[in-house]
């Protein structure tokens, strides 16, 4: 088995998988800058593939799990959020999954975030997107970082006593991170923000990657495709 077949297997059997430093220092740094410039105070967007420097992060980041085995060639990104979470914003999350996506289907029930529809579609479009998270700040144990329940995207769509007894039996994994690491996670993993002990900015951007087709009627709102991927690492 090759490092990339292990590291495929790894994100499949446990839902997430760290990828160090897959993008140059140089891109984070000028898309630090810039949301710092376009965003202001705004503790984050949703709507971050309309900004070029994110778009172009998206891209390269393609390019170079489709090397890793860890993204379908044919993927696009769906949508790129920032999470900006400061000492003067420490929040929390409670324990989820992300069951909503940015789409539309005639029929089906949508909620508008930021002007954009939202839709909650069947568990098999869920199954087949991947949620990147890059990290745009070291990330230790005090920072508030993601905790997740290892394996729990093989559950289904779970209410929140079966999310709260699953995390029970199985326990959480915190995910820490150096600047410029990537989490991998499939949407359907549990997962929770606990607020940071020694505040201080962590910033995230989340990007979602899928199919560009999808079935039930449903239509991304946008896309972003970037040119087609080198051959695979081994």
């Amino acid at each position: 088995m090759t490092n990339a077949d292990g590291q495929v297997a790894l994100l499949e059997g446990r839902g997430h998988l760290l990828v160090p430093a897959p993008l140059p220092p140089a891109m984070l740094d000028a898309a630090a800058k810039s949301l710092d410039q376009w965003l202001g105070q705004a503790a984050g967007s949703r709507n971050l593939l309309a900004h070029p420097p994110c778009r172009e992060m998206a891209i390269q980041l393609k390019a170079r799990l489709c090397r890793k085995g860890l993204l379908d060639a044919s993927s696009v990104a769906v949508q790129c959020t920032l999470f900006d979470k400061t000492p003067e914003r420490n929040w929390l999350v409670a324990l989820h999954q992300d069951t909503s996506i940015p789409a539309s289907a005639d029929g089906m029930p949508a909620v508008i975030k930021e002007g954009e529809p939202y839709v909650q579609p069947p568990i098999d479009v869920l199954q087949s997107l991947l949620a990147v998270r890059v990290h745009l700040d070291d990330c230790g144990a005090d920072a508030g970082p993601l905790r997740v329940v290892p394996g729990s995207h093989r559950a289904g769509r779970l209410d929140p006593d079966e999310a709260q007894a699953l995390c029970a039996a199985h326990g959480d994994t915190v995910c820490t991170a150096a600047r410029g690491d990537a989490l991998l996670m499939r949407p359907l993993l549990l997962h929770a923000s606990s607020r940071a002990k020694s505040p201080a900015r962590r910033r995230v951007l989340h990007f979602l990657f899928g199919p560009p087709g999808l079935p039930h009627g449903l239509a991304w709102n946008h896309m972003v495709a970037g040119d087609p991927p080198s051959p695979r690492e081994t």
